[in-house]
C-alpha cells in the first residue's frame, strides 16, 4: 500500500490557501529535490485519486501505476513523471475543488504549483520545445500577423487543409485543432470617447480601464468593442489600456517565469498608474484577469504595486453584478435570448466569484441560461498541439454532447478559446457567441 496515503486521516476543512511560489530560491530548480516531492505528491494521488475525472494529467499516472509491476509508485519510470507534467495546463480545479490535502492541511500538497515548478525546471535546463516557446509569444504572433497582407495570408493558410498539414508535419500544431483569426483592426485602434460621468458603486470606482488582452487586441476585437458599447450603455466611461503587453499566462504554463516577470515590469507600472488616476481595470479574458488576481501576487507577494492591481482587477460581469446590486444596471432590455448554454471555463471558476455571467444574463427577459461547469479541453495552447489534440477533443466531449441535447438557441463561454474548442466538436457549422455579444444584442445597441 501506498505509505503516504494508507491512513485514515481526513481531509482538512478549512479554506484552501495557496502558499506564495518561491521561485526566485535556488533550490526551486534543483532537479533532485523536485523529482522527491514529485514521488511525495504523486504519491499521496495515487492513494486518493479523486482527481481521476479531471485532466489527463491524473490518468496518466495512475494508469502508469496500475500497468506497474508493483502496482505502486515505485514501478512507474521516471519519463511518466514528465509525461504527468505535460498533461497539465494549470487550470487548478484540482486544487479548488477536488484535493483535501491542500493547505493548510500538514501534507500541503497544491499539485498545479508543483507542476508550474516542474515545467519552471525543465524549461530552464532548455528541454522545452521550440513549437512551444513560439505558441506562447503571443504579442510577436499577434503584431506580426497583425500586418493587414500577413493576417490575410495566415487566415487563409490556416483554412488550408495542405497548408494545416505542412504546419502539423513542421511544428506539430494539429491540422484539426481550432486556431484563432488574426485582425489588423485591432483593439488598440478602438476610441473611446464617454460622456458619462463615473459613479462608484460598491467596490468599484465607476470608470474602467479596458486591459484587452492579446486575444482582444488581435483576435477577437468584437470582444473588445461589444464590451465598451455594454459599459458605456450602462453609463460606465471605459479607455483602453496603451502600450501594455501579454498578462504571462502563456509563459507561466511554459515555466519561463523570467519572462512573466518582464512582462509583470511592463504591466503593473501602467495599471497601477490608471488606479491611481481613478480608473478599475477590466479584462475580458478569464486567464488574463486570473493572471493578476492570483499568479502575480503569489510569484511577487510583498510587491504593493501587485497587490494594489489585484485589488482593483474586475471579470466584466463580477463588475456588471457590482452595479446591479447597487440598482444602477440597465435592465432595459430590447432582445430576449432564449436558451443559452454557457460554458464557465476553469479559470473563472478557481475564482471564486460565482457565476456572475449567468446572473447578468438570466436578468434578460425569457432567458434560460444552463451552465456547464465543465473543462473544454482547450486550455491555453495544449489543445493545438499534435500530440494533445485527440485527448483535448476527449475532455470537451461532455460539453459538447450537453450542447446538442439541449438544441439551445445560443451556446457561449467567457473563453474564446474554448467556445472555438466547442464549435470543433458541434462539426455543424455553428459558432459560440460570446457572452458580452450576447449581451449586446439583448440590450439591441
Amino acid at each position: 500500500m501506498s505509505t503516504q496515503s494508507s491512513g485514515t486521516r481526513e481531509g482538512s476543512l478549512e479554506a484552501p490557501k495557496r502558499h506564495p511560489l518561491d521561485w526566485r530560491d535556488p533550490s526551486f530548480y534543483n532537479e533532485d529535490n523536485l523529482f522527491k516531492e514529485l514521488e511525495r505528491v504523486y504519491d499521496i494521488c495515487h492513494g486518493c485519486r479523486r482527481c481521476f475525472s479531471l485532466c489527463n494529467a491524473f490518468p496518466t499516472l495512475f494508469d502508469a501505476i496500475d500497468e506497474s509491476e508493483t502496482l505502486e509508485l515505485d514501478g512507474v519510470p521516471k519519463q511518466v513523471y514528465w509525461d504527468v507534467v505535460d498533461h497539465c495546463y494549470l487550470c487548478d480545479m484540482c486544487f479548488m475543488t477536488k484535493c483535501p490535502y491542500v493547505p493548510p492541511h500538514e501534507w500541503n500538497v497544491d499539485f498545479p504549483h508543483l507542476m508550474l515548478r516542474a515545467k519552471a525546471v525543465k524549461f530552464k535546463n532548455a528541454k522545452t520545445k521550440l513549437r512551444d516557446k513560439l505558441l506562447t509569444r503571443t504579442d510577436t504572433l499577434g503584431s506580426l500577423a497583425g500586418i493587414p497582407v500577413v493576417s490575410t495570408v495566415v487566415n487563409a493558410s490556416m483554412k488550408n487543409k495542405f497548408a494545416r498539414g505542412v504546419v502539423e508535419s513542421t511544428l506539430g500544431v494539429h491540422k484539426n485543432a481550432p486556431v484563432p483569426e488574426y485582425h489588423y483592426n485591432t483593439a488598440k485602434r478602438v476610441k473611446t470617447e464617454s460622456k458619462s460621468q463615473p459613479l462608484a458603486t460598491g467596490p468599484t470606482k465607476g470608470k474602467v480601464a479596458l486591459y484587452a488582452t492579446c486575444y482582444g487586441k488581435y483576435n477577437k476585437p468584437d470582444l473588445v468593442t461589444d464590451l465598451i458599447a455594454v459599459f458605456e450603455h450602462n453609463g460606465i466611461p471605459v479607455t483602453v489600456v496603451q502600450k501594455d503587453k501579454c498578462c504571462g499566462m502563456p509563459k507561466l504554463e511554459l515555466g519561463d517565469l523570467e519572462s512573466v516577470a518582464r512582462s509583470k515590469g511592463v504591466n503593473i507600472p501602467k495599471l497601477a498608474a490608471l488606479i491611481e488616476d481613478g480608473w478599475d481595470i477590466v479584462a475580458p479574458i478569464p486567464s488574463c484577469v486570473l493572471m493578476y488576481k492570483q499568479e502575480l501576487p503569489l510569484m511577487f507577494p510583498k510587491d504593493p504595486e501587485v497587490d494594489k492591481v489585484r485589488n482593483s482587477m474586475f471579470d466584466p460581469f463580477e463588475y456588471l453584478m457590482h452595479r446591479h446590486k447597487a440598482g444602477k444596471l440597465n435592465t432595459e432590455f430590447k432582445n430576449k435570448l432564449g436558451t443559452i448554454s454557457y460554458h464557465v471555463p476553469c479559470h473563472l471558476r478557481v475564482q471564486n466569484i460565482g457565476l456572475k455571467t449567468k446572473e447578468v444574463l438570466s436578468l434578460v427577459p425569457d432567458t434560460k441560461v444552463d451552465a456547464i461547469e465543465r473543462c473544454s479541453g482547450h486550455d491555453g495552447t495544449y489543445a493545438v498541439k499534435k500530440e494533445f489534440f485527440d485527448v483535448a477533443t476527449k475532455i470537451c466531449r461532455p460539453v459538447v454532447n450537453r450542447v446538442n441535447k439541449a438544441e439551445v438557441d445560443f451556446y457561449s463561454s467567457d473563453c474564446p478559446m474554448a467556445g472555438e474548442m466547442i464549435a470543433n466538436g458541434m462539426a455543424d457549422g455553428s459558432a459560440p457567441k460570446h457572452p458580452m455579444t450576447l449581451l449586446r444584442y439583448a440590450y439591441g445597441i
